[in-house]
């Protein structure tokens, strides 16, 4: 059972304490080799992953994540048999990537076969790696070496050169309020993950409350409980533990989810990820819809109801739980396709089973607490709007925002297998349509099997015609429009990228930006603006999220277009450096490491100046080297907007 602050409580902190000396507790190398014959050997690469961090395997797909890569010193002491072999690795679904990723977590293995004709030479390469959690990732190149006899030859030593040093010197920048790097931490953006799945699933319990099955049992329900106990000081204690008993019922729903998640914490994610169930969920969706637009009824077994009412004569506490239980069965007609709206909304995320108990109990809150209440102030039960044709109406609504769910899952299901039938535009046309269609059902243009006789409209359905038509009118916009970006929607309709009518942009957002820091910073000193420096990488997921996320509210755009210069520095580019820049770095431990790509030319600009190896990472500053705030990670809208306008102010 995950906790609410759980492992990412950990993730956040390895995240923001990696250091140049830490780097090592995310990935940990221990390399030995095993002697097969007299001239053959298994070289052994161990891998031991901090927890819930990913080290992607040597087969990640194009365009993921960057996969691992050993790169060996060749000479003719030795020959190298095949390729590197590694151990079994997980194939689970990036919904980022839009693509099945190939990772290890907690331990793996790589093994090369050699062929060794001089056991005293030491074998010497790189292995280049990239490894994230759900927040981060980190992108390094690792020296490694293997001695096949005691008396193997040390490495010769590599000299740093005059140039090399001057060039590892200019990485070096002359940084001023350097207190702010070392309070640097990273805000948990998922900490109101929690409460904010527990009110849509009390959203969702009041839209219960307003539906045929579950309205007209308010008042029944209380008045029982008040003239039917000996003291009205009881029937209040009974009505209050009824409400309690339907919030227990709804949150026990989810402990099955809880064991499928102890037992392998991906389950969920495969489940929501995978082709068939999402097709699945789409076709129960729809089969959801037309049950609320009364085409036929949903129900459980009779028999479930008739022996739960028989229990519910039993006196005192036991009864009242089975009244309770017997509310929740036969009120399933309309309760289902909420609780499955809601059950695949959870499962969907990434918290897992404790999202989804926090989305049952706020569904169970939202239908047991106006019982308590009620039975408190039972002269409130006269302000109640009798039942009606009204309550058809919310089923019918209900209805419809099933069939735009529905079309969420086929979306899934078009992404993972690159279907590519259900485009952005294609979503949110359909979602237009549902959108209309449902303003001219309120407007009475459209009807279903229950609606009563046609009369006229009152003011709140009309109110409610008026919202879905500016609904309506807003994803048309999304529909024309290339300033519209739908960000009401965000995580709903396809990515951007994911269309019918791709924009390629040398950067994020089709924003100005520098991917080289001495550039930017010309442009900055030229400018007067400070400088934004983005660590990202080409297969940073989280750093896309940011960019799709937050970067595109227009707030956060509009200070990132106007205010600030940006500098984005890959850090996981391949690209490689002409011989004129390329150069030998001294770590602090003393090894000799070679600057050779792009890449690792930011790497090491990023980890020698910042104290850190993780991406996203950005830092404000002056262009005289002044640091305005301190440095954040990950986070969300609000906070990075906050952030941002500090650094003005400071500047």
């Amino acid at each position: 059972m995950k906790l609410i602050f759980r492992t990412l409580l950990l993730s956040v902190f390895l995240c923001s304490s990696v250091a140049f000396g830490q780097l090592d507790d995310i990935v940990r190398w221990e390399n030995h080799a095993e002697q097969v014959n007299d001239s053959t050997y298994l070289l052994h690469f161990n891998a031991t992953i901090a927890p819930k961090w990913h080290l992607y395997s040597q087969f990640s797909p194009e365009d993921g994540a960057v996969p691992t890569e050993f790169n060996f010193t060749e000479n003719d002491a030795y020959t190298r048999i095949g390729t590197v072999e590694e151990s079994q690795a997980i194939t689970a679904y990036d919904k980022v990537f839009e693509m099945d990723l190939v990772f290890f977590d907690n331990q793996a293995t790589f093994t090369q076969k050699v062929v060794v004709s001089d056991p005293k030479h030491v074998i010497q390469g790189t292995v280049i790696y990239q490894a994230c959690d759900d927040r981060l990732c980190i992108f390094r190149e690792d020296a490694f070496e293997f001695k096949l006899s005691a008396d193997a030859a040390a490495a010769p030593e590599k000299q740093l050169q005059a140039t090399d040093k001057e060039k590892a010197a200019a990485l070096r920048l002359d940084l001023k309020n350097k207190d702010f790097l070392a309070s640097a931490a990273t805000a948990d953006p998922s900490g109101g993950a929690y409460f904010n799945i527990f009110l849509l699933g009390l959203l969702g319990g009041f839209l219960a409350l307003l539906t045929p099955c579950v309205f007209p049992m308010i008042p029944l329900t209380v008045s029982f409980f008040i003239k039917q106990s000996d003291n009205r000081r009881k029937g209040i204690f009974q009505a209050v533990m009824y409400g309690v008993f339907i919030v227990a019922i709804y949150g026990l729903l989810s402990l099955p989810f809880h064991f499928l998640d102890s037992v392998d914490p991906e389950i969920l994610n495969t489940i929501s990820t995978n082709v068939v169930l999402n097709v699945l969920f789409f076709a129960i969706f729809l089969f959801f819809a037309f049950s609320f637009f009364g085409y036929y009824e949903l129900t459980l077994p009779s028999s479930w109801g008739a022996n739960t009412d028989a229990a519910s004569q039993w006196k005192g506490l036991v009864g009242v739980f089975f009244m309770a239980l017997t509310l929740a069965i036969v009120s399933f007609s309309c309760t289902g396709p909420i609780l499955g709206s809601l059950l695949a909304s959870s499962i969907s995320s990434s918290g897992g089973a404790m999202q989804l108990t926090a989305g049952m109990l706020g569904f169970g809150v939202a239908l047991g607490l106006p019982f308590a209440l009620f039975a408190l102030f039972p002269t409130a039960l006269d302000a109640l709007p009798k039942s009606g044709g009204w309550l058809n109406t919310v089923k019918v609504v209900l209805g419809f925002i099933e069939l735009g769910l529905a079309l969420k899952f086929l979306s899934n299901a078009d992404l993972v297998a690159h279907w590519g039938i259900l485009k952005r535009e294609i979503f949110v046309g359909l979602w237009f349509l549902i959108s209309f269609l449902t303003t001219i059902y309120l407007f009475g243009l459209i009807r279903f099997p229950h609606d009563g006789p046609k009369g006229k409209l009152g003011i709140t359905r009309t109110g409610f015609g008026v919202l879905t038509l500016l609904f309506s009118s807003y994803l048309l916009l999304g529909l024309v429009s290339e300033e519209n970006r739908l960000k009401a929607l965000s995580g709903f309709p396809p990515p951007e990228f994911y269309s019918i009518r791709v924009v390629e942009s040398e950067c994020p957002l089709n924003l100005n930006c520098y991917k080289d820091f001495e550039t930017g910073l010309a442009a900055a000193q030229a400018a007067q603006k400070p400088i934004l420096l983005d660590f990202t990488g080409w297969a940073c997921v989280n750093c896309r999220k940011m960019e799709e996320n937050v970067w595109s509210d227009p707030r956060v755009y509009a200070l990132l277009k106007d205010e600030y210069i940006l500098i984005s520095l890959y850090v996981d580019d391949r690209k490689q450096l002409s011989e004129t820049d390329r150069f030998q770095f001294e770590l602090p431990d003393g090894r000799i490491k070679a600057i050779e790509t792009v890449g690792q030319k930011w790497a090491t600009f990023q980890a020698v100046n910042f104290q850190t190896a993780s991406q996203p990472y950005y830092v404000l500053m002056a262009p005289d080297g002044t640091l305005l705030n301190t440095p954040i990670q990950y986070t969300d809208t609000q906070t990075y907007l906050q952030w941002l306008k500090d650094g003005l102010e400071v500047f």
